[in-house]
């Protein structure tokens, strides 16, 4: 070897590393994240996901990139939203959006590994194959427990116990007729073990509120449960607006009901969902599948009592239901 090729080899040699590190720069994992809220709405939930990330070795912007899309509460993007995602071919899909976005995740690839943070029931919603063996690119988190409904219309009868009629506002096409009914009939026969009964309202969109809390009056209901939805999610604030206007105090899943003034709420954390979702993915970059990656179910559950709505509805809370609350908003 001359001393000139002697040169060239050292200089070659020389920059390997940066070579290298350029390399791996530009192979770090991209994470897809589908959400139906905007970046303001989501933030305390993006990151509680973040954490989970960290607690697993990835750091956005340091090992991992997120491309982010938000449906700005418009479930009907979601298809367009995950194409998107699709097309840039993201490592691993996550969505956040309930059953919709989900879906719309799963129909747009059948190959990106795909975890979802909050779904009913994803068996019978036609997700995955069985809980314990998803199969398919798709996991992740359910937050439907068999025993909620009847919880929650209990919390409600110990809020409300002069209530001998409760509504429940159902948007009938957020769930397939196979989860809809056994859902009703259970929400039913558990009406039945507390000595009230049952009155089943329907809302399909925003314009159908007013007229929905008009057939509640109308049948003199005592107390209201809200069946969540995405639609319901978006428009937490005006049905909690609706319900203190009518003098109905409500019940719903999740916290940020509460928040928005409904009297309480009982359900897993989503915030929680978020951070343990993080776990999946953490394990999808690593090399596991999703097909055998088993659908959790939840293991934390809040109850959120609003104090200052429950004032406003002229409800004294026995002393014992403020004391299981994990959160009194005053």
């Amino acid at each position: 070897m001359n001393r000139r090729d002697l040169l060239v080899w050292l200089a070659s040699w020389a920059a390997l590393p940066s070579s290298v590190a350029r390399a791996q720069e530009t192979v770090r994992p991209v994470i897809g994240y589908l959400a139906l809220g905007s970046p303001e709405s989501r933030r305390p939930f993006v990151n509680e996901f973040r954490q989970g990330l960290g607690e697993n070795g990835y750091v956005e912007g340091r090992n991992v990139a997120i491309e982010y899309r938000w449906a700005e509460d418009k479930p009907e993007r979601f298809p367009g939203l995950a194409d998107e995602l699709v097309r840039l071919n993201v490592d691993v899909l996550v969505t956040a959006g309930g059953t919709a976005a989900a879906l719309a995740a799963k129909r747009a690839t059948p190959t990106i590994p795909i975890v979802f943070t909050a779904i009913g029931d994803p068996v019978q919603e036609g997700l995955v194959a069985s809980l314990p063996r998803p199969g398919g690119n798709i996991t992740g988190l359910s937050f439907f427990s068999p025993q909620l409904a009847g919880k929650r219309l209990e919390l409600l009868k110990q809020a409300v116990p002069e209530a001998r009629l409760i509504a429940v506002l159902l948007k009938p096409d957020s769930m397939p007729e196979n989860v809809r009914e056994p859902r009703l009939k259970e929400i039913d026969a558990s009406a039945r073990v507390l000595g009230v009964r049952v009155l089943v309202v329907e809302a399909r969109g925003p314009e159908d509120l007013e007229r929905a809390f008009a057939e509640m009056s109308d049948g003199r209901a005592g107390a209201l449960m809200v069946v969540a939805t995405p639609l319901f999610v978006i428009e937490r604030r005006r049905l909690a607006e609706l319900s203190r206007r009518t003098g109905l105090p409500a019940m719903s899943e999740f916290r940020e009901f509460a928040v928005e003034g409904g009297l309480m709420t009982y359900g897993p954390s989503i915030a929680d969902l978020n951070r343990r979702a993080a776990d999946y993915v953490a394990k999808i970059l690593k090399g596991a599948k999703p097909a055998d990656l088993p659908v959790e179910q939840p293991t934390k559950f809040e109850l959120v009592i609003n104090l200052k709505t429950a004032n406003a509805l002229g409800l004294t809370l026995p002393q014992s239901l403020l004391a299981r609350a994990d959160e009194v908003i005053e």
